[in-house]
């Protein structure tokens, strides 16, 4: 038993020393920095929701002078920026490896920076597992890694590494309510792309503010029985609602051929689709039923 326990303690120092020099202290923030990795060449990523700031951020790594580096994209949705450095440095790109061959129950390695910048680790295990994700904030994830080791304050933005000393994702307290998760590799590699390319992520829109609302039982028979839906309260001017005729005080029944009592229920919906796809939506209008076919916009491009 020591023999194996001091092997995988070996594996994990291992681990540590491989990606170690990749991560780094971003300052982006009062008080506490947050952890990043060099994902390529010049290119960090950390958690968008420790960046408080799009310039004067600083960066510090073992071995590296202190490096100023600026907001070059965030995505909130997944909880996710990249940082230019504004100069060359020697942060190392580590080796990655495939987050969807995790298993429940593997070992892995939470790598961070601590408030003086020094490289700390926590250990633990994959505690939940489970395919595409979409967090409260309306993003998309390529799997559902929970982790079951202790996210210290500043750890958020750091690496999840494996055994053989590969990173198979960010981890953030960011999109589950405080609770430790880890974004897979390929989320980001698609969330980085993206974000290079355009500075934002094309996410589709309806345009409108909702509240659930109790049909009363006339209404119910109108609604394929539904017992409660949305009562649209607000339309944006020029949006993709109003330009296809949506109007305040309309009560939106069904979406894309689906039931709706909760907005929770119409950013699910929305994840399926993409900008400029035209989704059927039922209202009720006046007692009757009414069919609105709308066309979904990208927000950031307004």
């Amino acid at each position: 038993m020591s023999s194996v326990m001091e092997t995988i303690s070996n594996d994990f120092a291992a681990a540590a020393s491989a990606v170690g020099p990749s991560v780094a202290a971003i300052y982006g923030r009062r008080w506490m920095p947050s952890s990043g990795i060099q994902w390529r060449r010049g290119t960090l990523v950390t958690a968008d929701h420790t960046i408080r700031r799009e310039e004067e951020i600083t960066v510090v790594a073992d071995g590296v002078k202190t490096l100023k580096a600026h907001l070059a994209g965030r995505d909130p949705s997944t909880d996710l920026a990249i940082l230019k450095l504004s100069e060359e440095a020697t942060l190392p790109v580590p080796e990655f490896g495939d987050a969807s061959a995790v298993k429940l129950g593997n070992l892995v390695l939470a790598l961070g920076r601590s408030r003086s910048s020094n490289l700390v680790a926590s250990a633990g295990i994959i505690g939940g597992l489970s395919g595409e994700w979409h967090p409260r904030r309306g993003g998309k994830l390529d799997q559902h890694i929970r982790l079951s080791l202790e996210l210290y304050p500043g750890f958020s933005g750091g690496p999840l590494v494996n055994a053989q000393g590969k990173v198979i994702g960010i981890n953030t307290r960011g999109l589950a309510r405080g609770r430790g998760v880890t974004i897979p590799l390929n989320t980001i590699n698609r969330v980085v792309d993206e974000l290079l390319e355009k500075g934002h992520i094309a996410r589709p829109y309806l345009g409108v503010a909702m509240q659930p609302v109790a049909l009363p039982e006339a209404l119910q028979k109108k609604a394929s029985g539904a017992s409660s839906a949305l009562l649209v309260v607000h339309v944006e001017p020029s949006g993709p609602a109003e330009k296809a005729g949506l109007l305040l005080g309309d009560i939106l029944v069904e979406f894309h051929g689906k039931a709706v009592s909760d907005t929770d229920d119409i950013q699910q919906l929305l994840a399926s689709f993409k900008v400029s796809d035209t989704v059927q939506t039922t209202v009720l209008r006046g007692g009757s039923a009414l069919k609105v076919a709308i066309t979904l916009a990208d927000r950031a491009a307004r």
